[in-house]
């Protein structure tokens, strides 16, 4: 049970779970409604659908355990008590569980390519495997450009469900006609935009907390480059670029009547970003950005949640 315990903790199931509901939401929130009113039956069905889901778990999941795998070191000075691999995982096994969970990822993508003709989503995923591994042996100890390819990962969980759908319904005008292909793409940009912007300062802020561990070892993070106060100017900066985005989404939002989504997004999102900027203002302690990538995180939670208005109201 222990070992099984620890396994769990190192494919990080909760971040596994926010990936699936992720694509949940998106696929029947916002897909859905736009083929339902087309009176088209979705590109994605149910076993393909949950096909794709699979993929991009397995393949998170096996860039979790690389990741740690390759950060033993500094995770030994960032967080001793969280260890998992080597101290309980031996890094053999580790690396087994990577390519095992990658490859399975990869034939996952492989079944949901041959089912929908886009076959360009295998070399698409296979660049998602190689790019966790870069990123965790060379990227994430780079300035910025860890951070970005972490970024369009996250939007990547969004972006590949739009990008599907979108291809397809193209090829097929016989089928898809009556499909607003150009309404899908913008909401796909919308949530891909929120969910690329968010995790961006989110790793900036863990670059934050993390400073010590990976100034000793020679990383070259933002704070270590810049100074913790030109990255917090940094993060503060997207923080603002959301909140004015939020403030945009409001007044389109308003003549249509979504008074349940504009409060949602105002208690949910909006006020708890402008929190976020005092909070961030005022940390100094790698607690004090602790708390505020957990905030952070649940806000992006508030985003996704937000899909289900779409359901509602169109």
């Amino acid at each position: 049970m222990k070992l099984l315990a620890a396994f769990i903790r190192l494919i990080r199931s909760v971040n596994l779970l926010f990936i699936a509901i992720t694509q949940l939401l998106f696929q029947y929130c916002i897909v859905g409604p736009v083929f339902y009113h087309a009176q088209a039956t979705p590109v994605l069905t149910i076993p393909v659908f949950i096909t794709l889901i699979a993929a991009s778990v397995l393949i998170a999941a096996a860039g979790y355990i690389i990741n740690d795998y390759f950060d033993l070191n500094i995770d030994l000075v960032n967080k001793p008590n969280k260890l998992v691999v080597e101290k309980i995982i031996k890094r053999r096994w580790a690396i087994i569980w990577h390519l095992v969970l990658s490859g399975l990822g990869v034939l996952c993508s492989g079944y949901v390519a041959w089912k929908t003709r886009c076959w360009w989503l295998i070399p698409a995923n296979i660049g998602c495997v190689g790019a966790l591994w870069f990123y965790s042996t060379i990227f994430k100890k780079k300035l910025l450009s860890g951070n970005v390819i972490i970024s369009l990962l996250t939007a990547w969980v969004i972006l590949v469900i739009g990008f599907i759908t979108h291809y397809v319904v193209i090829k097929r005008p016989d089928l898809y006609a009556q499909v607003e292909a150009s309404k899908l793409m913008r909401r796909t940009f919308l949530y891909a935009g929120f969910a690329f912007i968010i995790s961006l300062i989110r790793e900036v802020v863990k670059d934050m907390e993390d400073m010590n561990g990976d100034a000793r070892y020679g990383c070259r993070t933002m704070p270590i480059v810049w100074g913790i106060n030109a990255s917090k100017v940094f993060a503060a900066t997207w923080l603002m670029v959301l909140v004015a985005g939020v403030v945009v989404m409001q007044a389109y939002v308003l003549p249509f009547k979504w008074w349940w989504a504009a409060g949602y997004s105002v208690v949910f999102i909006l006020i708890p970003l402008l929190i976020l900027i005092r909070k961030l203002v005022k940390a100094i302690t790698p607690a004090d950005f602790h708390t505020i990538s957990t905030w952070l995180k649940l806000i992006m939670l508030s985003g996704i949640l937000s899909m289900l208005f779409f359901k509602l109201y169109t």
